[in-house]
């Protein structure tokens, strides 16, 4: 392991992980509200477009991010459609996250006794109130673990980006082993680059995790 071509290459991985960091957490951001809206229609059954969130939440769900990426940059300027390869990540993750979103913020949805919406709207409390108020505070607490494992699951993904030739940490690695054969020193920092963006992910559910549990939610 020769340390001095690690230090020389740590600025271009630094650059490669500001790139995963914003593509990665624009479209996180994206999948959680687009996977929100997705679990409400999908919670009170809203004719039609329940049907339309279930096959998006399927599809999505069961195609690799990679397909989905190429389909997006290769597949659409057939038909004229031509999207940047940033846009064409983001779009893809938040695509990709709203359908593991959808199903968490429903199941978080599910879990909170039926009871609780009926007595609300027994005392006078509108539906959005009733939203708002009773059912999303306790449908995050019960959700946070799935949520939180989406979100490493969705920082993971960013891997993929390389393939439509974003210069993000994979594609550094694959291009720096490729010009100067450094393959232990490249595969060292990449690993230690990923660790500094999901460690502080995975210890910051944990920890939220267990002060809901604490206060008495999420049980």
């Amino acid at each position: 392991m020769n340390w001095t071509v690690i230090i020389d290459y740590i600025p271009a991985y630094r650059e490669a992980m500001l790139l995963t960091l914003r593509i990665g957490w624009l479209g996180i951001v994206l999948a959680t509200a687009l996977g929100l809206g997705c679990a409400l229609i999908r919670y009170y059954h809203i004719p039609v477009l329940s049907q339309i969130v279930k096959i998006y939440i399927e599809v999505f769900r069961n195609t690799p991010l990679l397909v989905q990426l190429f389909f997006l940059y290769f597949g659409l300027p057939k038909i004229g459609i031509k999207l940047t390869a940033e846009f064409c990540g983001t779009l893809g993750l938040a695509l990709l996250g709203g359908s593991y979103m959808a199903e968490s913020f429903r199941s978080g949805l599910e879990a909170v006794p039926l009871i609780q919406s009926e007595s609300s709207l027994s005392l006078g409390l509108s539906r959005m109130q009733t939203f708002w108020h009773i059912l999303l505070p306790q449908a995050l607490e019960i959700s946070v673990p799935a949520l939180v494992a989406n979100v490493i699951f969705l920082l993971k993904e960013t891997s993929v980006f390389s393939a439509v030739s974003l210069m993000d940490l994979m594609f550094t690695a694959k291009d720096l082993i490729g010009l100067y054969y450094k393959t232990a020193e490249c595969l060292f920092l990449l690993v230690v680059f990923y660790l500094i963006i999901l460690l502080p992910v995975s210890i910051a559910g944990s920890f939220l995790e267990r002060r809901l549990r604490y206060a008495g939610f999420g049980d």
